[in-house]
């Protein structure tokens, strides 16, 4: 089994820039994000069961998944969000340590935005928040997916408070200024994090 690092943080924290410098080392990445929408595509079971639980309205005509409409129901209805979650978070996790397993490389990332929430970080041997204060996340988000600031202020308000992640996470990475910062950083874990390996093995 390889050493598998638990990556995570919040919206427009860093997160992808980081794993992205992962990936350029050769690490494999694992990416929840993905996994989740892989989960849902026509032909896989959880997509059937999301259909049987909440009727035909969640299809689009094409038979995929109406993502915007199961979005906002979710949303109005709490209970709905946890029945979404029952079919699909099994999934998703039962796929992600298919992946971990399969993965080649001096040890591999697990990335999630929901690592703590969704207890993922379990997968994992070691965490690594990359951390960044909550007027950079909305500054950076919204210069980069264009959505307005009182949606990302409720995406924010929906995750996990910074301060819980940074109890809980291993390794903390600041990440309030350049990308070169960023990287020289993650350089530095990324000598530990092969030497944690080579040890496991």
């Amino acid at each position: 089994m390889s050493f598998i690092l638990g990556l995570t943080g919040g919206i427009g924290s860093g997160k992808s820039a980081a794993s992205q410098w992962f990936e350029s080392q050769n690490i494999v990445v694992v990416d929840a994000d993905i996994v989740a929408r892989e989960i849902v595509m026509i032909g896989q079971p959880a997509l059937a069961q999301i259909q049987q639980a909440f009727g035909d309205w969640v299809l689009l005509e094409n038979g995929e998944l109406n993502r915007r409409a199961l979005r906002e129901h979710i949303f109005a209805d709490p209970s709905a969000r946890k029945t979404l979650e029952n079919i699909t978070h099994p999934a998703i996790r039962s796929s992600i340590i298919q992946q971990l397993a399969k993965a080649q490389s001096d040890y591999v990332i697990l990335v999630s935005p929901l690592l703590f929430e969704s207890k993922q970080y379990q997968l994992t041997h070691r965490t690594l928040l990359i951390d960044a204060s909550e007027e950079l996340q909305i500054e950076r988000a919204s210069q980069r997916d264009g959505q307005n600031i009182e949606q990302i202020k409720s995406i924010i308000q929906a995750q996990m408070p910074r301060i819980e992640k940074q109890k809980l996470a291993d390794d903390i990475v600041l990440n309030d200024g350049h990308l070169d910062h960023l990287y020289e950083k993650l350089k530095t874990l990324h000598q530990k994090y092969l030497a944690l390996s080579k040890k496991q093995s």
